[in-house]
């Protein structure tokens, strides 16, 4: 599709949803909220039942190409928004009070410029596919998941959030509820520079960030053996740093306004010292309800098992002995209702 066609049918798709917010309905304000492989043929449905989780971060949302403002699951052809994949589980998960919420970018896109504000160009164009993706889905949240290439592309943290900044006031027009969560990665002890600039970006352009996102793993530092001390580290440097970006708001404020995302078992780092053990998912599950913060997560509920004991990086289990659904059994609670 030409991209004036596309920029047209989208606008069409928003237009038919501007007079009404559809009756869509906030997230809770504390949520266990796994990322969900979208590249998979699972039931977002039966994985609620099997598992008990009943809020899922969709993973991936990605354009085309490195200059498309086309969105499809997993920058997948076939599997464009337009075609309207998990409309129907979607439903059925709400049937059982449970919801999405779609994100955007992840590696794969962050590194081959297929993130949406780092491949198209338009700051009109980027917000109305955020909005085609609200409407069509009916959610209220939408996660900004930013890494790799994508931290230091400085024209498009501008374009993404000067895109927010539109969403948000189209949103408040309709009167529907709409939040923004960026996640980003961490060090042990909070945000690192690239991560702390795009909230000041988003400052500077009027945007409101609802939630900051933690990845808690990954850190890659040669020392990091605790995950759990190193996940609630990293939140209380970024509660610190929120404060220094946004001095009017209370801790209180500012604690709800975090996420952490732990990787259940054995990360990315090749050396095996980075595992995330169930104490570890305890020690972070206490801390973010005492604190009261906004999201708990992981990566990802496909993982949650314990097929492939020492294994690394694994998108289908976790690389250490575990039951099924162990971490989302543990996590899951942190839902209110």
């Amino acid at each position: 599709m030409k991209r004036v066609a596309l920029i047209a049918a989208v606008a069409a798709v928003v237009g038919l949803g501007a007079t009404s917010a559809q009756g869509a309905t906030a997230l809770p304000a504390h949520a266990y909220a796994p990322y969900f492989e979208t590249w998979t043929t699972d039931s977002l449905t039966t994985t609620a039942q099997d598992s008990g989780a009943r809020y899922f971060t969709l993973a991936f949302l990605e354009t085309l190409s490195r200059t498309s403002c086309t969105l499809a699951w997993n920058g997948r052809r076939r599997d464009p928004v337009s075609n309207g994949r998990y409309l129907s589980d979607i439903a059925s998960l709400r049937g059982i009070g449970g919801d999405v919420i779609p994100s955007f970018g992840g590696w794969s896109a962050d590194q081959g410029r297929t993130e949406i504000a780092d491949s198209c160009k338009d700051v009109n164009t980027i917000a109305a596919a955020y909005e085609d993706v609200i409407t069509r889905y009916d959610v209220t949240r939408l996660d900004m998941d930013v890494e790799g290439r994508s931290l230091n592309r400085t024209a498009g943290i501008d374009r993404r959030n000067k895109a927010l900044k539109l969403v948000e006031d189209w949103a408040a027009a309709q009167r529907r509820p709409f939040e923004v969560s960026y996640t980003v990665p961490t060090s042990a002890s909070g945000l690192e520079a690239s991560g702390v600039a795009i909230l000041q970006n988003a400052i500077a352009n009027g945007t409101r960030v609802d939630v900051v996102n933690i990845m808690a793993f990954d850190y890659y530092d040669r020392v990091t053996t605790n995950m759990g001390a190193a996940a609630t580290n990293a939140a209380n440097g970024l509660v610190a740093q929120l404060h220094g970006l946004y001095p009017s708001k209370t801790t209180a404020q500012l604690d709800a306004m975090v996420g952490i995302t732990l990787m259940p078992g054995l990360d990315d780092y090749p050396k095996k010292t980075e595992k995330t053990t169930l104490a570890h998912a305890q020690q972070v599950y206490d801390y973010a309800q005492a604190n009261g913060f906004n999201t708990l997560s992981i990566w990802a509920i496909q993982r949650d098992n314990g097929g492939c004991p020492g294994g690394t990086g694994s998108n289908s289990c976790s690389g250490i002995v575990q039951s099924m659904w162990d971490f989302s059994h543990l996590l899951e609670p942190f839902t209110s209702m």
